[in-house]
């Protein structure tokens, strides 16, 4: 029987209490009891965005948080400054299209980080602009953004700041509240190592006053009326994904236990170990060193090898999950392995050996095993 290991950027693998917590007999939800499981949960949450403002929740994956984001905060006719870096940065600049806000793009080369001084340059450009919409972790090409630093050119304007960390959060250090982020938008199944099924939204004061006073038409995704019933019954508005919210406060149980700067720790170890194997085997990474998300490494498949055989042959025959590239930009030409979750040292050296055997069927030249002994010596130091 092949094993099952995903080493994709969502979902992430489950640990066995989260999959015992997920099999419980449901409970309804307009009960005392469920209402105390989301309560601890939005706790649990505002200690992991690192904010005291609200914390939202509702049934949708990540997606359904950004749409939220936009809907809520962006009435048709206003103007958003948009970070196009990747895929997600896309989404955003198509989620403004949607609700007639017109993106204003700040377009940065796949695989580096935005620089602050053009968002300050694109604010500058664009006076009266509402919002600026960007992503911590770009998970399609494996950069993290300087989301500080960029709040630092945001907070002290009219303008909202709104991350999408539903790659990074619980993985890199994002501090809503110290850092003067308005918004951050996440999900349940990575960092948090639950199913698909829940988005989180955290929005301050001055982001839920804009909210008031937006135009745009809304009904699922009103965080107005979200926030209203949060605070008047520690309820949401329509039916919660009721078991992920269960399981959704063993995994924040598990974060606790370790601490947050451990928690990043673990992950900026395990995403050295496996740049260090891509490297030994002779193969490029392909973000900027200066922007290399420890959330995931992304790594070039070397010339005459096809990055979605690799990501084929290792799923397939191997019950290995690597996540292949996005776009025309990189499909075909990256891998990319996560080390999010609940990952340790043991699925890294189990996928890097994986991913050697395959790439030595496919005619890549190496020395066998050169890649693993790079990760070890890592983990050993």
């Amino acid at each position: 029987m092949k094993k099952n290991l995903l080493l994709t950027p969502g979902p992430t693998q489950i640990p066995p209490d989260i999959c015992a917590a997920l099999g419980r007999p449901i409970i309804h939800h307009r009960t005392p009891q469920f209402q105390q499981y989301l309560k601890d949960a939005v706790e649990g949450l505002k200690y992991v965005f690192q904010t005291k403002s609200d914390v939202l929740i509702m049934a949708s994956s990540g997606t359904g948080g950004m749409e939220a984001a936009v809907a809520n905060l962006l009435s048709p006719g206003d103007k958003a400054i948009v970070v196009e870096g990747g895929k997600f940065g896309e989404r955003w600049t198509e989620l403004c299209k949607a609700y007639g806000a017109i993106p204003v793009v700040v377009k940065v080369p796949w695989g580096k980080g935005v620089e602050p001084k053009q968002i300050k340059e694109a604010m500058a450009a664009n006076p009266g602009v509402k919002a600026v919409l960007i992503t911590l972790v770009e998970t399609s090409t494996g950069v993290t953004n300087d989301v500080r630093a960029i709040a630092d050119v945001v907070k002290n304007t009219e303008a909202v700041l709104v991350v999408d960390a539903i790659s990074g959060l619980g993985v890199v250090d994002c501090q809503m509240d110290n850092w003067g982020v308005d918004v951050v938008v996440s999900a349940s199944h990575k960092g948090f190592m639950c199913p698909p099924g829940l988005a989180f939204i955290a929005i301050n004061a001055k982001a839920m006053k804009m909210a008031e006073a937006c135009k745009s038409p809304r009904y699922y995704f009103d965080l107005r009326k979200a926030k209203k019933v949060m605070e008047k019954e520690t309820d949401t508005p329509f039916t919660p994904a009721i078991g992920i919210v269960i399981a959704l406060n063993e995994s924040i149980k598990h974060i606790k236990e370790q601490g947050l700067e451990k928690v990043f720790a673990h992950f900026a170890r395990l995403a050295k170990a496996t740049r260090a194997a891509a490297v030994a085997l002779g193969l490029k990474l392909y973000p900027d060193d200066s922007c290399m998300s420890n959330a995931l490494t992304t790594i070039c498949v070397p010339e005459g090898v096809d990055g979605n055989k690799i990501m084929k042959v290792m799923r397939d025959t191997y019950g290995i999950s690597v996540a292949g590239g996005q776009g025309e930009e990189l499909k075909g030409k990256v891998i990319r392995i996560a080390h999010m979750g609940c990952i340790d040292e043991y699925d890294i050296i189990t996928g890097i050996s994986c991913l050697e055997k395959v790439l030595k069927e496919l005619g890549y030249k190496f020395t066998l095993g050169s890649g693993v002994a790079a990760a070890q010596s890592v983990f050993n130091s």
